[in-house]
């Protein structure tokens, strides 16, 4: 179920930063970080490749293609094997912490003798940091922060984009078993929650065997945790628990939306049966006294009887879903339809890994009807761009235009936001842009108030037209910045500048929480890939499902609007 191209990629980016651990040469590190994320994001299943297509990947040259070979050969990779007995396990445990790189993880393990996470917990609490050079009590703070990020992280759950493509699979496979008549993932991955604790699967069919013996059977199911005639529970190859339930096709409406949850949201429903009279289970909606069966074919049904419409599952959280839902005044939800064009998108020319042709011919396969290109400026010193660069893209654009049936094209930036607040360029060679969006990607431990300022500077520049993944964070692995948000928001209401809803699966920034906040300031939003790679183009459905969780309309994300409409909103910068 995971690919190889993920399996190569987590080997190499272990690799990178176990050359940075060692102290070894800083370009050779990149250079892995690199081919891993080019193998990451490949179109290609690496293990139909030989020597020569793997080299065809970006950033892939013939040490690296020799590597993945070995590995799709073997199931190993020697160097990898090699540099990790030389660096100790607990330092390779501590670098998992959000905001401690390699080289500190080894002065700590090298003077301090740390070597876990609980270690480094205890010369924490004893103030032993703060003898270190590069330590002190903000470091400190820092790692606390960041050690609670791990652990709740590794508290068994994965990203949603992971389980989804276990669930799809099982989906599919248990759908293909004769006397399937229904099949859907629920739970926390139907109301799309950005982790995932577990998958669950339901099965409508009136003998449940054949699914149990499928499940058990299926080569990554690594452990059978428990089997029974309507609940299996098995364990993958990469530790994922899948539950799959076996249901009477004529109840399928009530397992699914009892399955699905969430539990307050199904403590609400049952109340509001029992104020009728009537029992609400996963086997369908009865009465109370007689026990007869009311309904239970659809969710549709359920919701019905019980005096609500049909509630989107990405709502169900006991947000005032209910209420709404019995005032008549649920939002008619953003969905993947209603996106006409992509505003946040990279290509080769900066830390992409496709040529701009190609991702503009991927991004019109989509159906969409515009496309910005947004490659990053030149505050983001790695990528090397300068303003003649910036034009000749430009330039390569505009020739694009208009040839991929009426798509059209934006072209556009990603935008630093400096320490301070200021851009990677001055005002007047940004009104030349079509869109200008504008990150924080450096400097996250400035204090609450400089932070805070940071954005909303920002935004109060007129040729800003979004705020990229506003919080910078990265699940699992980086924690948002400290920033007065509600200010923030504020900010972007009085200046009409959009907040992103970044759609990668590691970030989904806005998450549904700071969408709902912002919403209240009456902010306009963006529902954006970010993409890097072609691969990364249908990450476009965590946006929206993240959006829909904060229960935003596509009257409030601005790539819904016709061209037309979105020229207007951007107006005032220079498109």
């Amino acid at each position: 179920m995971v690919r190889a191209n993920d399996q190569v990629e987590a080997l190499l980016q272990e690799y990178a930063d176990l050359i940075a651990i060692r102290g070894g040469e800083a370009f050779k590190a990149r250079a892995y970080e690199k081919a891993a994320r080019a193998v990451g994001g490949f179109p290609t299943d690496v293990s139909k490749l030989d020597a020569k297509g793997l080299r065809e990947i970006p950033n892939v040259g013939r040490s690296v293609a020799d590597k993945i070979v070995e590995y799709l050969r073997t199931g190993r990779m020697s160097v990898v094997e090699e540099a990790r007995a030389s660096v100790p396990a607990g330092v390779r445990e501590l670098i998992m912490i959000p905001g401690l790189g390699p080289r500190k993880a080894m002065v700590l393990y090298e003077e301090l003798e740390v070597a876990s996470v609980d270690q480094l917990l205890d010369a924490i609490h004893k103030e032993r940091l703060r003898d270190l050079k590069g330590f002190g009590e903000r470091t400190e703070s820092n790692l606390l922060h960041g050690i609670s990020v791990l652990q709740k992280a590794g508290e068994g759950r994965i990203l949603v984009s992971a389980a989804m493509d276990v669930a799809e699979q099982l989906v599919a496979e248990l759908s293909d078993i004769r006397g399937c008549v229904r099949c859907s993932y629920a739970g926390s991955l139907r109301r799309m929650k950005e982790t995932i604790g577990d998958v669950d699967i339901l099965v409508a069919a009136r003998r449940s065997a054949p699914f149990m013996d499928a499940l058990t059977a299926l080569p990554h199911t690594a452990e059978v945790i428990a089997r029974g005639e309507k609940k299996t529970s098995v364990r993958t190859t990469t530790g994922l628990q899948v539950d799959l339930r076996v249901l009477p096709p004529a109840s399928w409406g009530a397992g699914l939306q009892y399955f699905t949850g969430s539990k307050a949201h199904n403590i609400r429903t049952r109340a509001i049966a029992v104020r009728q009279g009537l029992k609400l289970s996963e086997y369908g909606l009865f009465d109370a006294e007689s026990g007869e069966s009311i309904t239970s074919g659809t969710e549709e049904e359920i919701y019905d009887r019980l005096g609500l419409p049909w509630i989107p599952p990405t709502l169900r959280e006991d947000r005032g879903e209910i209420a709404a839902g019995l005032r008549g005044e649920l939002p008619v939800l953003l969905t993947e339809k209603d996106i006409r064009g992509d505003l946040h998108t990279h290509t080769d020319f900066t830390d992409g890994l496709a040529p701009l042709e190609d991702m503009v011919a991927a991004a019109a396969a989509r159906g969409y009807a515009y496309y910005a290109v947004t490659d990053h400026a030149p505050n983001l010193y790695m990528q090397r761009m300068t303003k003649e660069k910036i034009l000749a893209q430009r330039e390569r654009v505009r020739a694009l235009d208009g040839t991929h049936h009426t798509m059209r094209l934006l072209h556009g930036t990603e935008l630093n936001i400096g320490p301070d607040g200021t851009l990677d360029w001055p005002d007047e060679f940004l009104a030349e842009f079509d869109i200008c969006v504008a990150s924080v990607h450096s400097h996250f431990n400035q204090t609450r108030r400089e932070l805070t300022q940071r954005l909303i500077r920002a935004c109060e520049n007129p040729h800003v037209a979004v705020i990229g993944h506003p919080t910078t964070r990265r699940i699992g692995k980086r924690p948002g910045i400290d920033a007065d948000f509600d200010a923030v928001f504020a900010a972007c209401a009085r200046t009409d500048t959009a907040l992103e809803v970044n759609a990668h699966p590691e970030r989904l920034d806005l998450c549904d929480e700071d969408i709902l906040r912002a919403r209240r300031h009456g902010v306009k939003f963006a529902v954006n890939s970010d993409s890097h790679a072609i691969t990364h183009l249908p990450y476009m459905r965590y946006g929206v499902a993240t959006a829909q969780r904060g229960w935003l309309t596509k009257e409030d994300v601005i790539n819904t609007w016709p061209l037309a409409e979105l020229r207007r909103f951007l107006g005032g910068r220079g498109a």
